[in-house]
């Protein structure tokens, strides 16, 4: 299983970004996908989480900015980012909990991390 990640970049505060994440290979199921970032001198956190179903979780500082959704296939999970605030500035991961088999346990994939530079 992969995760391949795509659509970081520079920007300026208050525009806008989309990241895109395909999950391939050997998936029998995805119970949820999201992203997680790291800012500098921070620990990694849950930006946004999306479960089958289309419940979605987010961090408090991206409510009402970000939106996570995935396609209808659903191996493909984006994240709009939108009024980008330098304190998004981060390296931006993809996170997928995958059943690769049917008799297999679910487990956490992640993708490289795509760098998002938010410029003030």
């Amino acid at each position: 299983v992969q995760l391949q990640a795509s659509g970081g970049g520079l920007v300026q505060a208050g525009k806008s970004l989309r990241l895109s994440c395909v999950a391939s290979g050997r998936i029998f199921s995805i119970n949820h996908m999201g992203w997680y970032r790291t800012a500098p001198g921070k620990q990694r956190e849950l930006v946004a989480t999306i479960y089958n179903g289309g419940l979605a979780n987010y961090t408090d500082s991206v409510k009402g900015r970000f939106t996570v959704s995935r396609d209808n296939a659903g191996n493909t999970v984006d994240l709009q980012m939108n009024s980008l605030k330098p304190e998004d500035t981060g390296v931006y991961y993809c996170n997928a909990e995958i059943r690769p088999r049917l008799n297999t346990r679910p487990m956490n994939y992640w993708g490289k991390g795509t760098l998002v530079t938010v410029s003030s």
